[in-house]
């Protein structure tokens, strides 16, 4: 896949970003060469690896999961303008 001057101003407009015409070949050029490496990293066979949770040979040490802080919703709900099943209403501005 190549791009062109003209699918790089597209896509800048569309991802808000701020090209200038002078930066167009450049650009256009950076996007091309990061789409070559993905095709070539497309190309790679890892039908064999295994998913990695991390990419070093180690175990993880996970904390146990025990609540640390009292459950004080009821009351901050108290002083909200507006609360729901136990959430919070936000006004909506109609103008």
């Amino acid at each position: 896949m190549s791009l062109d001057n003209k699918k790089v101003k597209e896509i800048a407009y569309l991802a808000r970003l701020n090209v200038q015409d002078s930066e167009i070949e450049q650009t256009a050029s950076e996007l091309n060469n990061i789409l070559s490496l993905m095709d070539k990293l497309g190309d790679i066979d890892t039908g064999d690896s295994e998913p990695m949770a991390h990419p070093l040979k180690m175990s993880q040490r996970l904390r146990e999961d025990k609540v640390s802080e009292e459950d004080m919703s009821k009351e901050f709900q108290e002083i909200a303008p507006k609360t729901g099943k136990g959430h919070f209403l936000v006004p909506t501005v109609i103008e």
